[in-house]
């Protein structure tokens, strides 16, 4: 092996080196903002009829982006530190997910934060707070919508760890999400505090 090759192979190793050894750090502020978006996304007023529509194109801009992040050779050997504060906020997962989010709260979830039977917990999840006005079998169609909200919930928070290329960083993105519910609740609309008291807004 000449000089030459010696040194091409010295500098490929510290190159791979220097990738493996830069430090991944949780860019909360760049999350919170994110998890602000999203919420007030969801929590919008003016979700329109077309928002399922406008949610499940994969194909759109952002997704756009999404994919070309994964297939970028570079991804496969370093988290830069661009992508450490550039959250993605799009996938087709969570476009999925949001979508189904809206929908819900358009369709029945509002009116139930409306009239308190349902709140936001400290955990980011949603919870029945007082279901004593409703029928039997309404009571039994609320769980199922609650169920339903909440594996949705978790889901996002997962699926936004993963677009941004780090799983272990799913419960710091739950927190930042728990923050952004109770922030944007709706005055009246009741939530646990961190002792786990229910208040209302």
């Amino acid at each position: 092996m000449n000089k030459w090759s010696k040194s091409m192979l010295l500098s490929s190793f510290v190159f791979v080196a220097a990738c493996v050894t830069i430090n991944v750090y949780f860019p909360a502020a760049e999350v919170e903002s994110a998890a602000e978006k999203i919420v007030k996304d969801v929590l919008s007023d003016e979700n329109a009829e077309n928002s399922t529509d406008e949610q499940s194109n994969i194909l759109d801009g952002d997704n756009i982006r999404y994919l070309a992040r994964q297939i970028n050779p570079l991804n496969w050997f370093v988290s830069s530190a661009h992508a450490q504060v550039d959250i993605t906020l799009s996938s087709p997962a969570i476009n999925q997910i949001t979508a189904k989010l809206k929908d819900r709260f358009s369709v029945s979830l509002k009116t139930y934060l409306n009239s308190n039977v349902i709140g936001f917990t400290n955990d980011g999840l949603v919870e029945i707070v007082d279901a004593s006005t409703l029928g039997l079998k309404d009571r039994q169609a609320l769980k199922k919508i609650v169920a339903d909200e909440n594996r949705d919930r978790l889901a996002l928070y997962r699926e936004m760890a993963i677009a941004n290329n780090h799983p272990e960083w799913e419960a710091q993105i739950t927190d930042a999400f728990v923050k952004q519910w109770i922030a944007q609740a709706k005055a009246g609309w009741s939530y646990q505090n961190s002792t786990g008291q229910w208040v209302k807004k």
